[in-house]
Parts: C-alpha cells; sequence; structure tokens
C-alpha cells in the first residue's frame, strides 16, 4: 500500500536511495575485484593468486628454467652414502658436461653442497634439489638456492604451492593418470619414475596419447638409450645409478664418473633442443 502522509513517502524515497546508492558501491567494488581475481584463478590452469612472499620466482626466472631443460635435456641426479663423496662426484659428473644437475635431500649436508655449487657455478651450470617430499622441504631447498625442485612422489599441496610461486616443481609420477595429474595441478615438467615395463616405448606411446605432457624419465635411463628415450618423445632424461655408479663413488673414481657423463652427453646432443609447447 502506499504511504498516506507526504512525511512517510519521503522516509520511503530516501530509504529508497539510500539502498541503490549503496547496492551500486557494491557492485562498483566488484567490479574492481573480479578481473584481478578472475585472472588469478585462470592463469596457468592450476594457479591461483599471486603469493608475494619470499619464496615466489619471477616468471623470467620460471622461462629460464623450462629453456634450460629443452636445451640441455639431461639431468644428473646425486644420491651418495657420505656427505665427503658429495661434491667430488658432482664435480665429476659437471666436468663431463652435465649443464643440469639434481643434489637429493637424502644425501648427507645436502642443502650445505648444494649451495657451495650454486655460489661455484652460478649461471654455468643450473643446480636443483630432489626428493622435497612436503612444503617445508621445498622451502629449505629454495632457501639454499635451489633452481628447481624435483620430488620422488605426486603431492597436490606441494605442486600447487610451487606452481603459485613460479618455482619450477618435477614431480614423480608412475601412470599416465598421475602424470596427467601432475600437469593439471600446475607441473611443467613430470618426472616418471620408477621405470616401467617398456622403457622408451612406454614413454612414446603416454606421449602421443597425451601431447601436453612433457615427461622426464630418470629409472631405467642408463649411459646408452638416454638419446633413445629422448627420440621416444621424452621431454629430458635423468641419470641417477648408471652416472654415479655405486661402486666407482665407493672407491673414489672420479674420472670413471666424469667418464660416465662424457658418455651420456655424447647420446644426449645429437638428439638437439627440445621444442618447447
Amino acid at each position: 500500500p502506499r504511504p498516506r502522509t507526504s512525511s512517510a513517502r519521503k522516509m520511503l524515497s530516501r530509504a529508497v536511495s539510500r539502498a541503490f546508492t549503496q547496492s551500486g558501491a557494491v557492485a562498483a567494488a566488484r567490479r574492481s575485484i573480479a578481473p584481478a581475481a578472475f585472472a588469478g584463478a585462470c592463469a596457468g590452469g592450476a594457479r591461483s593468486f599471486a603469493t608475494g612472499d619470499k619464496w615466489t620466482k619471477t616468471k623470467d626466472d620460471k622461462e629460464r628454467v623450462l629453456d634450460l631443460f629443452a636445451l640441455h635435456r639431461a639431468c644428473a641426479v646425486l644420491r651418495t652414502p657420505t656427505s665427503e663423496a658429495c661434491p667430488k662426484a658432482m664435480t665429476a659428473a659437471i666436468d663431463g658436461g652435465f649443464k643440469i644437475v639434481e643434489f637429493t635431500l637424502t644425501t648427507p649436508d645436502c642443502l650445505k653442497h648444494m649451495a657451495d655449487f650454486r655460489a661455484k657455478y652460478d649461471g654455468k651450470v643450473m643446480i636443483g634439489c630432489g626428493t622435497a617430499m612436503n612444503v617445508q622441504d621445498v622451502k629449505d631447498c629454495l632457501e639454499a638456492g635451489a633452481e628447481f625442485i624435483v620430488a620422488p612422489v605426486l603431492v597436490e599441496e606441494v605442486v600447487r604451492w610451487c606452481a603459485e610461486r613460479d618455482v619450477v616443481i618435477i614431480p614423480g609420477c608412475s601412470t599416465p593418470t598421475e602424470l596427467y595429474k601432475a600437469y593439471t595441478y600446475g607441473a611443467p615438467i613430470q618426472k616418471l619414475f620408477p621405470g616401467v615395463a617398456g622403457g622408451a616405448n612406454y614413454v612414446k606411446a603416454v606421449s602421443a596419447a597425451l601431447p601436453m605432457l612433457n615427461i622426464n624419465p630418470t629409472s631405467g635411463v642408463d649411459l646408452d638409450n638416454a638419446g633413445e628415450f629422448l627420440k621416444s618423445g621424452a621431454a629430458s632424461v635423468g641419470l641417477v645409478a648408471p652416472l654415479f655408479d655405486p661402486a666407482l663413488v665407493a672407491k673414489g673414481d672420479w674420472d670413471g664418473i666424469a667418464a660416465n657423463a662424457q658418455r651420456v652427453i655424447g647420446n644426449v646432443t645429437p638428439v638437439g633442443p627440445l621444442k618447447r609447447k
């Protein structure tokens, strides 16, 4: 019913006017927030809002890391039983030609050695850290200077945390489903671990069916078949025990490890750089 007095009608008019003003302000605020929220939620598929914390990398740095993986395509993955052997073995791999190397948290004093190598080889060799099982592990690795992170298993929280900060994360996956999940969570490279039956042929089949993936086989890659994996669709490969032969490490045969490295690089280099997707 209409208000019966002039005073009542004026009060109702002022109330309606305030309501429209408030709703307009709210709508304007929503309009100003929505584009940024939408962009943050959609960028990179699995990305969320920029964090701005001290762990966040620049997009240029992320692209640099991915460009170097595409260029060199082989990573030396070191795990030694003693702290003393670690720097000597890794130096041998670098002397043999590796331009990308990965220390692992299961090696005694891993973070100290990695920090030393970052200072020594900065800009010459790209250095990452593996066996990161949780976010705190990732933070410790980054604090010590890791340029990329590797994990032996797929942990969604870890992948998303890294993806939100433009940290290159390479999680371990053992099935096509896990490989694809890692991709959707924001991992730009997916580690195939452990080795699977079929080897290079398996990578070829999965890469053909899921061409958006960048598969990085580690287990099952040896001194002579690294190039075959790359030709079969692997984006890059990781060398572990075949490169760092435990027998050579045990007797301190660093020249033997350098020779292994030269052999691997000799098989990888002719394949050429990866054309990034």
